[in-house]
């Protein structure tokens, strides 16, 4: 048996920040966000782990690299469309609300992960925009864009945990029967709210609280 010399080998493409992201992204749709580390990259790579450092830090700033990736599918048209501004606002936030959906693993990921990448500042100035278009003061807009992206944020990441959990439906009845069983006596205004306290559709009840973020962040000044 013969082996190939190394100068026989074909050579390696050289390493790129957005080759590496790529390949993130690639393994995470695959394997998990979890099997995303920089030793999994490195190998799938066929490098060693001390090369990706040169690009990035750690695995947390991996992590933040495959959402700022991910951030460039949120649909960002509303911006330009005709229409009430807070419509379109809401549907900017639902369209990245969708994204983080689709990638249950990112989106408690992304509570603690910072992109920082042209998608970022995209979507970012897309929701200033609109809030601008509403009137809402630069003040309070410039707070309220993290109680939007945090409410959207959270939501996403509350809806994968439940996917993953294999005891969640069993918790959900649990919670819904003991709201619905509530004594009037002792819980009074539990009893009087009834079904209402979990009804409606998950996409309509998001719809909702973006709303009374948004109606909140326009009338209410900064101290």
């Amino acid at each position: 048996m013969t082996t190939r010399s190394r100068r026989e080998r074909p050579a390696k493409p050289a390493l790129t920040y957005e080759g590496i992201v790529a390949t993130a992204v690639r393994l995470m749709e695959t394997e998990g966000l979890q099997r995303v580390t920089m030793r999994r990259l490195a190998q799938e790579l066929d490098t060693g782990a001390a090369s990706l450092y040169v690009y990035v830090a750690n695995t947390a700033e991996l992590h933040a690299a495959i959402l700022e990736h991910l951030l460039g599918t949120v649909d960002l048209r509303p911006v330009r469309a005709k229409g009430d501004w807070q419509d379109r606002l809401i549907a900017v936030l639902r369209s990245y609300t969708q994204v983080l959906f689709a990638h249950p693993a990112l989106a408690s990921s992304a509570l603690i992960a910072r992109p920082s990448g042209p998608n970022y500042l995209a979507l970012v100035e897309a929701i200033l925009a609109l809030l601008h278009k509403g009137g809402v003061p630069d003040a309070q807009a410039a707070w309220g864009i993290d109680a939007l992206l945090l409410v959207a944020t959270a939501t996403a990441a509350e809806q994968s945990a439940r996917a993953e959990s294999g005891s969640a439906p069993a918790d959900h009845e649990a919670a819904v029967a003991a709201l619905r069983d509530a004594s009037p006596k002792t819980h009074p205004r539990v009893a009087a709210l009834g079904d209402d306290l979990f009804s409606g559709p998950p996409e309509a009840r998001l719809d909702w609280i973006l709303r009374t973020v948004v109606n909140g962040t326009s009338g209410t000044p900064r101290s």
